[in-house]
């Protein structure tokens, strides 16, 4: 994401106030921004947001605005202005030329498909996962390829020049098509090794762990299954699909850990994902996990749900599992405040008795970090693993 050696980037976030987008909404998309922001390995010194019904087709935002900003970033010596939301190659170009003097970039404009993507070539482990991010980088700059971009082969490194852009920025092209038809064709290649591995896992019950970004998926999977998956409190800590065979009382099935969703999810990531969100695709089972202790939550999970709807997920059998019960605080409401409950003022208790009344599906609350409920738990997941063992394999009685 950026050379270690040097110093840490520095970074300014830029977010609209909408229809679809109010005060306290950004708020909280910008602060989700700031954790993708440090994620990638920068810090992060001021929000902006601006009031706007349509982003500037020029820069994004209204030119008294910039002009307060590029005050701010020249005075701060700033590295990054991130914006939420995507830019256009022209928004780009002018953002960049107003808050740079001169050819030379010392500022750069990152909006926040670049920022994932970076996050995700810093990520990425495997040779499987880093075509896949490749593919979803390539296509990605190929329109923002132009001669007015030759200054950038003075960066070096850094939020935004991540993996392929950095040695691509000035390729031709056609080059740069026929790098995407190549990494296309090697994608197809793994495809079809993956496919053909999942056939050979034999006849066993599939379930999937789905779920926003940094819910505790990984943590689950590692209680469940005695492994080591990396967990970690960052964003996209796991890219590559993990599948072990976990055995709850004496019934054996198959877990995957996939990789987490998140708003605005780059529609190239999840073309490029393909494979990997096959496991999900052809599960027979997804546990949803929900960080029940985030205070936008309830859209965390409308973001995953609609995902699975794109993906074509969202007729599986779903168990949702409301993790980090530990992490969770409320605001009890004074004795003599007759205002509407809010959800700030909502006790665990009333969340489970609400949602448990509300979901067509069964969900269970849990801490995984702490093992609290697990038992509760698992013999949910050992009866939905039952039902579908029956269902299948109606003569096989001998395991329950």
């Amino acid at each position: 994401m950026f050379d270690t050696a040097k110093k840490q980037e520095t970074a300014v976030l830029v977010g609209l106030i909408n229809r679809t987008q109010n005060d306290e909404t950004i708020k909280e998309y910008l602060d989700e921004l700031a954790f993708l922001t440090e994620t990638a390995g920068a810090k992060v010194l001021k929000h902006y947001t601006q009031r706007l019904e349509h982003p500037d087709s020029r820069t994004f935002i209204g030119a008294g605005k910039l002009n307060d900003i590029s005050a701010f970033v020249k005075e701060n010596k700033v590295d990054i202005l991130i914006f939420d939301d995507e830019l256009s190659p022209a928004q780009q170009r002018n953002l960049e030329k107003a808050l740079n003097d001169g050819p030379e970039v010392k500022v750069k404009v990152v909006d926040r498909t670049r920022l994932i993507l970076d996050i995700f070539a810093a990520r990425a482990r495997t040779a499987h996962a880093k075509t896949q991010v490749e593919l979803a980088q390539s296509i990605y700059l190929l329109p923002r390829l132009t001669k007015m971009w030759s200054h950038l082969d003075r960066i070096k490194g850094g939020i935004g020049m991540k993996g392929a852009g950095e040695t691509e920025i000035e390729t031709d092209r056609r080059i740069v098509r026929d790098r995407i038809a190549l990494l296309k064709e090697r994608l197809k290649t793994i495809d079809k090794q993956m496919e053909t591995q999942r056939k050979n896992r034999g006849e066993m019950i599939r379930v999937a762990l789905v779920g926003y970004t940094n819910v505790g998926k990984s943590t689950i999977m590692n209680m469940l299954s005695k492994s080591e998956v990396l967990a970690e409190n960052k964003l996209f800590a796991t890219l590559d699909t993990t599948v072990r065979k976990v055995v709850i009382e004496n019934l054996p099935f198959l877990l995957s850990d996939t990789v987490g969703f998140i708003r605005k999810l780059p529609t190239t990531l999840v073309e490029s994902f393909k494979s990997t969100l096959d496991e999900v695709r052809e599960a027979d089972i997804l546990i949803h996990v929900v960080d029940i202790s985030h205070k936008g939550f309830e859209d965390q999970i409308n973001v995953v749900n609609q995902t699975l709807t794109d993906i074509g997920a969202g007729d599986k059998t779903i168990l949702i599992v409301f993790n980090k019960i530990d992490a969770f605080t409320f605001k009890e409401k004074e004795v003599d405040d007759l205002s509407p409950l809010k959800k700030e003022n909502t006790s665990l208790e009333q969340l489970k008795n609400t949602w448990m009344n509300n979901l067509n599906t069964k969900c269970v609350f849990i801490s995984a970090a702490n093992k609290q409920n697990i038992e509760e738990f698992k013999s949910l997941l050992y009866d939905e693993v039952k039902k579908m063992h029956i269902k299948r394999y109606p003569y096989n009685n001998l395991l329950y």
